[in-house]
């Protein structure tokens, strides 16, 4: 797995998918500021690199979940990417909102799976892992079993590392920060500058500030 961890990374940077900006910081769903941000959404728009995140994410699937029957992704970042890999399983495929529709049927949970579906969660990201628990809680409450996620990069802070273990639910990743930024600083993407204010955010990205 190691080498795809860093072989995605590359083709993350390659994309250009990773934003460094300590001057203009980026504000994230939990409220957090940080001055680095992976889109790695952008893998989409390339046919063989999406291809290869589909077909990884797939593998991770087969060698961790191999029971799941169903997939559900979390919108809207993984909704494209649940998609395909619950299309290369040949399982069928839901994706779940953050919150309800205030409109039409009222759907928190898009799609239809078979009554007591044993899922797996497709993720792009994951941050402090909120929102995606949030998924996991609201496949749960629909009577789904919630085999374990999968998602293409994680930030590993300790805080969703304890919260996915609190929530019982195992996560599996292609690609990490530690790749990222190591394969960035090797290829000089990141200047020495930049990595040393990546190192101060680190020690406390939820109380960082520019």
């Amino acid at each position: 797995m190691k080498k795809v961890e860093t072989e995605f990374a590359a083709r993350l940077l390659e994309v250009q998918a990773v934003k460094v900006q300590p001057a203009a910081p980026f504000t994230w769903a939990s409220g957090w500021k940080s001055p680095f941000y992976c889109d790695n959404r952008k893998t989409l728009s390339y046919p063989e690199l999406r291809t290869f995140v589909k077909d990884n994410l797939t593998e991770l699937v087969k060698a961790n979940f191999g029971e799941a029957d169903a997939v559900a992704g979390v919108a809207t970042g993984a909704i494209a990417q649940g998609a395909l890999v619950a299309d290369a399983l040949g399982l069928p495929f839901c994706y779940v909102r953050s919150k309800a529709k205030d409109h039409g049927m009222g759907n928190l949970i898009e799609g239809t799976l078979p009554e007591g579906s044993k899922v797996v969660v497709i993720e792009d990201l994951i941050s402090t892992g909120g929102s995606s628990l949030k998924a996991v809680e609201a496949l749960r409450a629909a009577g789904f079993e919630v085999v374990g996620m999968v998602a293409a990069y994680t930030y590993g802070f300790p805080i969703a590392e304890q919260a996915f273990k609190e929530a019982g639910v195992k996560l599996v990743t292609l690609t990490n920060y530690e790749a990222v930024v190591a394969t960035a600083t090797e290829i000089g993407y990141i200047t020495e500058d930049q990595h040393a204010t990546l190192n101060e955010w680190r020690k406390d990205p939820a109380n960082w500030m520019a």
